[in-house]
């Protein structure tokens, strides 16, 4: 029964491949393949699920394949099937299907309906890698698919300011989420010595056994899956991006923002509960953290003016909800509370259009007052001020950018001095040294070796930071990226028993995706002439193909699983030592503004309203 379960993620597969040769001029061609592929999805898991039910529900466990192999580090595809997949795959395929037979008629003539239904359908790809994921590093190949495809609905009106400009903020909060996934590997695989699958995390004895000299590695673990469960589910304080990914089209917001993307936080949680069910105090931060969510953006959903705006912090607040579920150990309930939320907040915003036009012509018919409500009990002080606070958002949008964003823009300008030539001049030299005392490591003395990947991994910090705040030349912000993995695997090089094959693979994507991302910005140099970061060129309107291969090449760069970088990034993790928590941190930060220097290059070049347009564009909302 369990080798099943890679058709469940073949089927998809095969429907994104046939949706990318249709041309697209046939509406009716691209969108029934979308209906098809999702529709005979739906029904082979109806099929499955009553054969897995008769058979007394088993709990199933396919290894896959084995992508990578070491002495001591195995990289494999392991799939894994429970009451927690079934469920997610049931609301998953059923409103999948939904908003593509809505999606059919709602997208008509639109200029990127082929654009939107490959996305529909790569993110049901990556929707389902994730459920049915048996281990961390396969189910993070469907999280990366999944932030990917969600930069791409919501930028969807990519010659409109606003929707890119949101897209970005909202792939910045979805790169925080990765990188404590990727923390949270780093760890386990100290902890447990292997590719722990989930299947084993089931295990009592074996986890309890490895957490109780280990109970601070446990925490963190734990805390790092919170960090990722809670900015991919919006949750505190992380809850000001989901009204803001609401640019993209109302079909796309249903299913991402409403229903299912929204909730792969709470999957997370679902998936990792053996492991931090016993540790007290890890639940208890994770009720805080749904406690508060749900109370704050309670308050914010009062006071919103746009509806789409007011079902997202609904949302929130009923994840938080799920949060505090799943901490006290109702996982049976947190489930039922998952579907009711999913199915509720899609059928609102697939009928918000509808039920706003109701609203605004019986206001002028039969006005009703407001109600009284527990607001009103309180002081006119505290009244006011609770309103002004949520009205605001609670400030969470410029919390951020002070304490994380701004300070990071500000370190990256200090580096002004960073020009080519000095870059050549100064930084390759130092890697040549650093590159020949790799190779003759028997004449650098010790003391002076224990120091080197923290000086080498602070060089990838300060490369990466002046590439996140180039605002003129393009192609330097590129060199300086790739530069940048060149530096980390220098760095992880100087620690214990990890061979050059190992960094020669790690290294092969991201040279093939540097070659390619700068033969392409050559290119647009030579035919559009500036490409300075400075503001949105909109070039994809010009030159879609050349956008194509561009987000090929960021996305090789940045570690996405097309590419040798994104098991190489496990690699170098993994080849960090427990010991080593400042040098994690810096690697795993250079990883953070990597993929937002990368992301904010494609957004400022292809997305936007074209440079060249001779009409005035909106820029701000009102």
């Amino acid at each position: 029964m369990a080798y099943l379960l890679q058709f469940f993620i073949l089927l998809p597969i095969v429907g994104y491949g046939i949706s990318l040769v249709v041309p697209r001029s046939k509406e009716d061609i691209i969108s029934w393949s979308a209906f098809a592929t999702v529709g005979a999805h739906l029904i082979f898991f109806q099929i499955f699920l009553v054969y897995w039910l008769f058979h007394g529900y088993p709990t199933l466990d396919y290894k896959e394949l084995v992508i990578f192999r070491t002495t001591d580090y195995e990289f494999f595809v392991d799939f894994y099937f429970d009451k927690v997949t079934a469920v997610y795959l049931l609301v998953g395929s059923f409103l999948t299907f939904l908003v593509t037979i809505y999606s059919r008629y709602y997208m008509h003539r639109e200029p990127g309906y082929k654009r939107f239904f490959n996305t529909i359908l790569f993110f049901y790809v990556g929707y389902n890698v994730v459920i049915f994921s048996g281990n961390m590093e396969t189910l993070f190949i469907g999280w990366e698919i999944l932030g990917v495809s969600s930069f791409l609905l919501i930028a969807f009106y990519r010659d409109r300011y606003l929707p890119v400009k949101n897209a970005v903020k909202v792939f910045s909060i979805y790169r925080i989420g990765d990188v404590g996934l990727i923390l949270a590997m780093w760890m386990a695989h100290h902890l447990f010595h292997e590719n722990i699958t989930f299947l084993k995390l089931n295990n009592y004895e074996l986890v309890h056994g490895h957490l109780q000299n280990h109970t601070w590695i446990g925490i963190f673990i734990s805390l790092m899956i919170l960090l990722s469960a809670a900015a991919k589910s919006a949750q505190f304080p992380f809850s000001s991006w989901l009204p803001r990914a609401m640019e993209g089209p109302t079909p796309s917001s249903a299913i991402f923002y409403g229903s299912l993307s929204v909730h792969l936080g709470v999957f997370v949680l679902f998936r990792t509960f053996p492991f931090w069910d016993h540790q007290l105090s890890v639940r208890i931060i994770i009720a805080l953290v749904g406690l508060v969510s749900s109370i704050i953006a309670t308050g914010i959903a009062r006071v919103q003016s746009s509806v789409k705006s007011q079902i997202a912090y609904a949302s929130i607040a009923q994840i938080g909800l799920i949060f505090i579920e799943l901490a006290a150990g109702l996982e049976d309930l947190a489930l039922i509370h998952f579907a009711g939320n999913a199915f509720l907040r899609t059928y609102q915003l697939l009928v918000s259009p509808s039920v706003v036009s109701y609203l605004i012509r019986e206001q002028f018919y039969n006005f009703i007052p407001r109600p009284q409500t527990i607001e009103d009990s309180f002081p006119k002080r505290m009244e006011y001020t609770l309103y002004m606070l949520c009205l605001k958002e609670w400030n969470l949008d410029t919390l951020m950018y002070r304490y994380l964003w701004n300070p990071l823009k500000m370190t990256g300008r200090k580096l002004n001095f960073l020009t080519l030539k000095r870059v050549i001049y100064f930084l390759i030299p130092i890697y040549l040294i650093g590159l020949f005392s790799v190779y003759n490591r028997e004449i650098v003395p010790d003391q002076i070796k224990v120091y080197l990947p923290y000086v080498f991994s602070l060089i990838a910090l300060i490369t990466v930071l002046k590439a996140f705040t180039e605002r003129k030349h393009a192609r330097v912000s590129w060199l300086l990226v790739v530069m940048n993995h060149f530096w980390v695997a220098l760095a992880i090089s100087f620690n214990e028993q990890f061979s050059f094959s190992q960094v020669h693979y790690y290294l092969s994507g991201v040279t093939i995706a540097g070659i390619l991302g700068f033969l392409s910005l050559r290119w647009l140099k030579s035919h559009e002439g500036s490409i300075d970061l400075d503001q949105f060129h909109g070039h994809s309107y010009k030159h879609p193909k050349f956008a194509v291969v561009f987000l090929l090449a960021c996305l090789g760069v940045s570690g996405f699983p097309i590419s040798p970088t994104f098991i190489g990034e496990d690699l170098i993790f993994t080849h960090i030592h427990e010991d080593q928590p400042m040098l994690a941190l810096i690697v795993s930060l250079t990883f953070i503004i990597d993929g937002l220097a990368i992301i904010r290059m494609y957004a400022r070049l292809f997305l936007g309203p074209h440079v060249k347009s001779i009409y005035e564009m909106a820029y701000r909302s009102s």
